[in-house]
This record gives structure tokens, sequence and C-alpha cells, in this order.
């Protein structure tokens, strides 16, 4: 009976039945796998427990008011069995869902970086190569993508059905999630957490093209600054340069090749300097100050947006990568 309904709940989703959403990603196959694993064995002993409880019920009542129950001697090999088949199963759940999770943790290193600023209601979305979108979020068939994700208010969930991804978005911490879209199409983008009154609007589409389709489609999109070009007018018209030039006389640390890297504080203690990090530094400067330099920053809270400080921080990862100066005025 539990394998036949198994059996028809996978013919469901083969067969594009709307109960489910399609599968589109690379983990989409694996992540259903693991949901029908932990479905059969629910329906297994959940039809096995009610059987045996109705059959003792029946084969064990009392017959008659004097009637008294006969002891019953136990049996260790009984004991053991009814403990190691779950222990077994539950383990096959555990180290199952620790494999994908740990998968869907890590983004590629290959993957390519896009940017998205959860705002009630809406998504935005800003491309490597500098376009923009509302409420969509056009990608390439094949292409691994990352997403770097931040809320400007309240808790998002960011939720692809298709590619069964989904991700809290959250005010003032950096949160990351990544996919592979295997199927050319247009798929659901909903927010998973109750945001507001508007929450059930906050909706959009994922519209996966061909590679060839992709590059058309940005060809025609209204061009846009990148994230590092956005970031290095920021830097500039913040006046950024002034204080984190690599000149003598530089009163801040020099930036050029400091992302990722270890920085010692004044405390005597040890961060690496990750986008994280750098908010903190950009928003709180006192919070954690470079050993060997003064307390003279100002602080830019209130004064950037968290899009304008993904640029900044574009900006600075891109001085990691091309090892260029710091930009002059």
């Amino acid at each position: 009976m539990t394998i036949g309904l198994i059996s028809v709940l996978l013919a469901a989703l083969q067969s594009e039945i709307p109960l489910f959403p399609s599968r589109a990603s690379s983990v989409a196959r694996d992540i259903d796998n693991l949901y029908f694993y932990l479905v059969g064995v629910t329906l297994f002993f959940s039809t096995l427990i009610f059987l045996t409880i109705f059959y003792f019920a029946i084969r064990y009542r009392r017959r008659h008011a004097g009637e008294r129950p006969l002891p019953i001697a136990g049996s260790l090999p009984l004991e053991l069995l009814w403990s190691i088949i779950p222990l077994g199963l539950t383990m096959i759940m555990f180290f199952w869902g620790a494999a994908l999770f740990f998968r869907l943790l890590q983004p590629p290193d290959d993957a390519t970086q896009f940017t998205v600023v959860a705002k009630q209601w809406m998504w935005k979305v800003q491309h490597p190569e500098g376009q923009r979108e509302i409420n969509e979020l056009h990608v390439p068939v094949g292409r691994r993508i990352k997403l770097k994700m931040i809320s400007e208010d309240v808790i998002h969930s960011f939720y692809i059905p298709a590619f069964r991804t989904k991700q809290d978005v959250l005010p003032g911490r950096y949160t990351t999630m990544w996919f592979e879209p295997t199927r050319v199409g247009e798929y659901h983008l909903f927010c998973a957490e109750y945001c507001g009154t508007k929450h059930s609007g906050m909706i959009g589409r994922v519209v996966v093209m061909e590679p060839a389709d992709y590059e058309t489609w940005l060809s025609g999109a209204p061009p846009g600054e990148t994230p590092e070009q956005a970031g290095e007018r920021l830097f500039r018209q913040l006046n950024c340069n002034t204080c984190h030039d690599q000149g003598p006389t530089s009163r801040g640390p020099a930036l050029t090749g400091i992302f990722g890297k270890s920085i010692r504080l004044q405390s005597g203690e040890t961060v690496v300097a990750d986008e994280t990090y750098l908010r903190e530094s950009i928003l709180l400067p006192n919070a954690k100050v470079v050993s060997g330099y003064e307390v003279v920053m100002p602080t830019y809270q209130g004064q950037v947006s968290e899009e304008a400080m993904l640029q900044l921080i574009a900006y600075i990862k891109s001085l990691t990568r091309e090892e260029r100066q710091s930009p002059k005025p």
C-alpha cells in the first residue's frame, strides 16, 4: 500500500501535475528524493503502528470481567530489532540531509554573483553587468548563479519552488544562496516569510534563457554601471580615497588587497575582511578599529543605502582582484 502510494506521488511529479512544481535546477531531483524517502518512511510506520494497535485491540481485548492477562516475557532480540531499524533509518535521513545542506550552503567558486535587496514589497536585483530588475531575475540556463542578499526593512525569504531553494533575507546581515537552472522557462518567485500587509503581493518570476538569448536580452536591457563602477563612483563621492590612499600620510588602512585577508585590531583580535566586516566598518567605524590607526572615520549610517553598500563592497573586492590603486580625485 505504502509503496504504491509513493509510486503514485513519483508518477505525479514526473507528469508535471500542478500539485508539484517543476524540477528546474541541479539540486531539485536530489531534494525531491529525500522528501519522498521521508514521506515513505513516515507512511510505512504510521500504517504499521495503526494496524498493530488495531490488531492488538481486537486480539487481546478483555472478554469477561474475571479475565486477567498473562505475564509477557521480554525479548531482547525484538527490542534490539525495533531500536536498530529506526536508528538506521534516521541516520540515513541525517547524513542524506546533511550532505544536501552543505552542498547548498557553499556556492561554487565559479558561480556568477548577483545582488538582491529586499524591500516591502519588492525584490531589487542587479546583474554583474550592471542591469537592474525589480521582481524579475533573468539568468542563462546551465550557469551557476550566486545571490548575495540583504533586506532594507524586515525579514523576507527568497523562494523559488521550481529550484527547491529558499533563503531568508535579513536586515543588517548578508545571506547567500545559489542555484544552477537546468530548464528554460519562467518560474515563480515568492517571499516565504510574512513581511507585512502586502506580503502576498511580493511575488516575481525567474526567467531562465538559453545563453545566446540571455546575451541578447542583456544587450537590449537599459545599460547601467556595473556594481564595481558604481562603487568606485560612490567611493570618490564620499571622499573615501582621502583617508584610504596608499601614501605614507594615509589616515586609514589601504584597501587594495584587503578583502579576504586577516586584519589585526586595536583590541588584539583578528578578523577576516569579508562583506560583513566591510559593511560594519562603513556603518560603525569605531566598532573594530584596525591596529595602528586612530578613530577618525565618520559613520555613514543613514547615508548609504543597502544597494550602495553592496556596490562599495564590490569595488573594494575588485581592488583585490585587479590590484588597482585608489581612485584619483
